[in-house]
């Protein structure tokens, strides 16, 4: 397995990182005992990076990473790397309430990460989206007190703009800003991303594959389940999954010409992007995990990355990533 920096302040880690989240909320059900041996075989497969969230199905998540590790062999569950987001306010009914950036409630997020996890310190730390009332200076500073004591060993940043990682990497050194980056989000390339290589800051892509959508495996009359966040996406609805999905059917055929997947075909197209950029990959399933892991082992020529961008042009995605709601917690998006 190939590796990259995590930025100039952090670790080396696997060039595919393994996001965690469908395997507890918001794309339906999951198969606890699949996850669980996806993460095994993400990890035997050299994979270094865990990412989850502490509000991950209320804590769902980050027990079942837990468990995953403590049935790993030795050697697979101390290359584990794991990230982990904190600050989303929940309640009983699955709701969302906010954001909580304070000194104390950082304190409080990470001792029950730590226990849920089962691990003395995390790797990287980082608030989910900005507490639009707590000042980003104050709860990057509340974490570099938990790297001081070795509860944490690196800061992150999760969806801000560039005035905002500014400002944090003036209060105490960041890693890596987690966001979201694919062939139909490209919106980083315009300030943010110049901004993290000016301050040697490096990318932990999510999204890479539009949550399914240009994964390939998407079809036109596919049913949504309960709970599936997709069904609330303005990316999946009506017209606009029509258009996107017809913008799939142009990349299908050049990955074809190359003998490889869509999927495949998109996750390489990130990371020909540049070696500060990681993409997180949100396999709930081993089959899924092995054709992305099959990515590796694309490489993309200047003919191949031009028939990508006449397939799918930047900003030919019909939709708002996320719901009208959720998009104004989005400092990345102001």
């Amino acid at each position: 397995m190939l590796t990259r920096p995590l930025g100039t302040t952090g670790p080396q880690v696997s060039a595919l990182g393994l996001g965690c989240m469908g395997m507890s909320a918001l794309y339906g059900d999951a198969d606890r005992t699949e996850s669980v041996a996806t993460i095994h075989a993400a990890l035997e497969a050299g994979v270094t990076l865990l990412d989850t969230g502490d509000f991950y199905g209320m804590g769902h998540n980050e027990l079942l990473i837990g468990e995953a590790l403590r049935a790993a062999p030795p050697a697979r569950r101390e290359q584990a790397l794991l990230s982990v987001k904190f600050g989303a306010l929940r309640d009983p009914d699955g709701g969302w309430s906010g954001y909580d950036g304070r000194p104390a409630a950082v304190r409080n997020f990470v001792a029950y990460s730590l226990q849920r996890l089962g691990v003395d310190h995390i790797d990287v730390y980082r608030i989910a989206r900005v507490d639009p009332d707590v000042p980003i200076e104050e709860t990057v500073g509340a974490i570099a007190e938990l790297v001081e004591k070795g509860h944490v060993r690196h800061i992150g940043l999760s969806e801000v703009g560039a005035e905002t990682i500014r400002r944090a990497a003036a209060t105490a050194p960041i890693s890596d800003l987690q966001i979201e980056y694919s062939l139909i989000s490209r919106g980083i390339e315009d300030d943010i991303l110049p901004t993290t290589r000016e301050l040697g800051i490096g990318i932990t892509a999510y999204g890479v594959l539009a949550r399914g959508l240009i994964s390939g495996h998407f079809t036109r009359d596919r049913q949504l389940g309960k709970g599936d966040f997709r069904a609330f996406s303005p990316r999946f609805q009506g017209d606009n999954l029509v258009h996107n999905l017809d913008l799939v059917d142009a990349l299908r055929k050049v990955a074809e010409g190359r003998g490889v997947s869509v999927a495949q075909t998109v996750i390489a197209w990130v990371l020909s992007r540049g070696e500060d950029i990681v993409p997180l990959i949100g396999a709930r399933r081993r089959d899924r995990l092995t054709e992305a892991l099959g990515a590796l082992d694309v490489t993309l020529d200047a003919a191949d990355l031009a028939a990508i961008e006449e397939a799918v042009p930047h900003g030919a995605a019909a939709g708002a990533r996320y719901p009208e709601a959720q998009m104004r917690h989005l400092d990345s998006e102001r």
